[in-house]
């Protein structure tokens, strides 16, 4: 499974690749018009996770230096947010479907626990939405805010 950031191309390589110097072709749309194609099923899609974490307390230059490399590390996180006993992470996934999403989602803190040296703390809450109901929920006013500013923040 693979990672990128929302709006960056969802397919790298394979036999759709352009060789280097090669022209893209364009199709135009009528103004107006929108395109009703179908994704195929085995097309990756970008889920919106929110993965909110809690245990014993430890210091907040502890979490904050832990959040901020797991950042570095996995830059496709856009924000966290933290105090000295719980923690919030936000960030576009890349998976076929919402299962596998949540299964990345589940091994995150726990994968990188010892690299990034977060805190020993479980997972308590997670949230995968898909694109359209991130955007449907923003414009309706509720729903998770927009991950902004990006980057570590305490509550």
């Amino acid at each position: 499974m693979r990672r990128v950031r929302p709006g960056a191309a969802a397919s790298r390589g394979g036999p759709a690749s352009r060789a280097v110097g090669e022209e893209r072709a364009l199709t135009s749309v009528a103004a107006g018009d929108t395109y009703e194609g179908e994704r195929p099923a085995d097309q990756p899609r970008l889920w919106h996770v929110t993965l909110s974490v809690s245990g014993g307390e430890a210091p907040l230059t502890e979490v904050r230096r832990g959040l901020e490399q797991l950042a570095h590390d996995h830059p496709f996180l856009l924000t966290s947010r933290y105090a000295n006993d719980h923690a919030e992470i936000r960030y576009w996934e890349e998976a076929r479907d919402l299962h596998d999403a949540a299964a990345v989602a589940l091994r995150l803190w726990g994968e990188h626990r010892q690299t990034a040296k977060l805190p020993p703390w479980e997972i308590v809450g997670l949230e995968v939405i898909d694109r359209e109901t991130y955007h449907q929920r923003i414009a309706e006013g509720y729903g998770p805010l927009p991950a902004t500013p990006v980057g570590v923040h305490p509550f």
